[in-house]
């Protein structure tokens, strides 16, 4: 289901790069849907998720269901009536809002310069993007319902509903405005209802579907708040880090945050698929365990989640830096984004290439955090957040002035890497987790088969030129690559030893059961 979720976030990219291209349109749609994603990260899955599933598990191993029907009808209650206030200053407020992270459009507008129409647009798309804040936190507390109740595929396939929603709406109307961005702003509006309309029936089919209530003092809500408040910056890092990217990019050259946006797209494909999937089951997964205290597994169980990232993300970070030129053309280089002037293809490449250097470290900070936020440990993310929030405004303020945007990606990268590194020395030191002799035996021959990967993929690449070629052409290429480099990659693996069960064995009951 996420994989579905994640082909069709693809698909929409797509049809989002072909209607606004890179220019000014889909600086500022990019823009105004990137300030309610950053806000549903702290109040929906970063830090909401992780305070409110250990709580939920929690309250399910030891008092049962009728407990856990009150405390989601109190959470619900709660959170939905704060979502609703949060919603309405948003919009109400949204010039203001667009002029805070849209400083330099601001100043041009105030000054009558040549960036006016983009805080003007931002500042009405906001209207229309903000309110899905409200939908989406509501849909992320449905899902971790169903998360902890072993329903994974449903709260991962919602979001192909989004999608759907998204492209539906951009091939209807586009033509209805004078601005396409419109069209996707209302795509976004209608996907939070729908998403969140999807799941009800599902939650009335566990008997979790009951009328709300606000429980602003209950002890488990709470519980919940003392642990969020900390998980809203310890969790949300890279969220973060990529709002003051938007900032710093606003005031770059006219196509900057689109490339960044467009290069981001493609590192979240294997981030979700891989990262962000092994996250949503291993949360409740050592939730549960904690709750037992069944200490031996919990390690075994975080092991697992770190092998899994190795054995997915070394040969993706690789492959991405390697052929996403030839992805990107193939995804994005049609309508609006290939009738520029400037090289979009060698600009999103760049970008890619800078995230791509991260894109392990990202994955481990989805299974490492987990591990703090399972036993109810907020507050030590969230020193380690500070630590590299403050790292990636120094890496921005180092590289930007001299690489512009690809400085930007360059310090998002380096700053998570950071970040997981602190991440493991904590659990380490803590004595809750330290990496097994299998697992770094495991990371060498890893390594050892996207090397002989790379090779294969080098070799093709000037075998098979792929630019002058048509779109067909294109894809039969990428095919090729992308087969030779599967191939490729678990045929040494199998060949150094590692067999599937190796991959699939946790050693954990919970990520069995889960």
């Amino acid at each position: 289901m996420t994989m579905i979720s994640r082909v069709m976030g693809l698909v929409r990219d797509a049809v989002v790069a072909n209607l606004l291209g890179a220019g000014l349109a889909a600086d500022v749609f990019l823009f105004a849907n990137r300030i309610p994603n950053f806000m549903r990260r702290l109040f929906a899955e970063g830090a909401f998720a992780q305070a409110f599933v250990p709580v939920l598990a929690e309250i399910k191993e030891q008092h049962g269901d009728d407990k856990v029907r009150l405390f989601v009808a109190q959470a619900a209650g709660t959170l939905g009536t704060i979502l609703m206030l949060v919603t309405l200053i948003g919009v109400i407020g949204s010039p203001v809002i667009a002029g805070l992270f849209g400083t330099s459009w601001f100043i041009d507008w105030w000054q009558g310069g040549e960036n006016a129409e983009k805080f003007v647009l931002a500042s009405t798309l906001l209207k229309l993007t903000f309110p899905y804040l409200f939908f989406i936190s509501l849909v992320a507390l449905s899902g971790a319902v169903l998360n902890v109740y072993n329903r994974f595929s449903v709260a991962a396939f919602t979001p192909v509903l989004l999608n759907i929603s998204i492209i539906s709406c951009a091939l209807l109307l586009h033509e209805r405005f004078e601005q396409g961005a419109y069209a996707l702003a209302i795509g976004v509006f209608v996907g939070g209802l729908v998403q969140f309309l999807f799941q009800l029936p599902f939650l009335a089919r566990l008997g979790m579907l009951s009328k709300p209530r606000f429980a602003w003092q209950s002890p488990e809500v709470v519980k919940v708040r003392k642990l969020m408040l900390p998980a809203m910056f310890g969790v949300s890092v890279s969220q973060i880090n990529l709002l003051l990217d938007t900032i710093i990019a606003a005031a770059l050259a006219t196509g900057s945050i689109a490339w960044l946006y467009y290069a981001d797209r493609l590192i979240e494909f294997p981030l979700g698929l891989f990262g962000v999937g092994i996250a949503t089951v291993i949360l409740p997964a050592l939730s549960k365990l904690h709750a037992k205290d069944s200490i031996q597994e919990f390690q075994q169980t975080l092991d697992w989640g770190v092998r899994f990232v190795l054995f997915l993300g070394i040969p993706a970070m690789a492959g991405l830096i390697l052929i996403s030129p030839l992805i990107i053309s193939v995804l994005f280089g049609h309508g609006e984004f290939a009738q520029s002037e400037q090289d979009n293809i060698g600009a999103v490449s760049g970008a890619v290439t800078a995230y791509s250097v991260g894109l392990v470290s990202f994955m481990l900070i989805k299974v490492l955090a987990p591990g703090f936020f399972a036993r109810q440990d907020t507050k030590t993310p969230v020193k380690i957040g500070i630590i590299a929030m403050s790292l990636n405004m120094l890496f921005n303020l180092m590289l930007a002035p001299f690489i512009g945007y690809l400085g930007l990606a360059l310090a998002t990268a380096l700053s998570a890497t950071c970040n997981a590194a602190l991440l493991y020395r904590y659990l380490n030191q803590a004595g809750v987790y330290r990496v097994s002799p299998f697992t770094l035996m495991f990371f060498a021959k890893s390594v050892v088969a996207t090397v002989v990967m790379s090779g294969v993929l080098i070799w093709l690449n000037q075998l098979l030129p792929w630019r002058g070629s048509d779109l067909t052409g294109q894809i039969g290429i990428l095919g090729l690559q992308l087969v030779a480099a599967i191939l490729t990659y678990f045929v040494v693996m199998f060949l150094t030893g590692v067999r599937l069960s190796t991959i699939r064995d946790s050693s954990a009951a919970g990520v069995r059961a889960a």
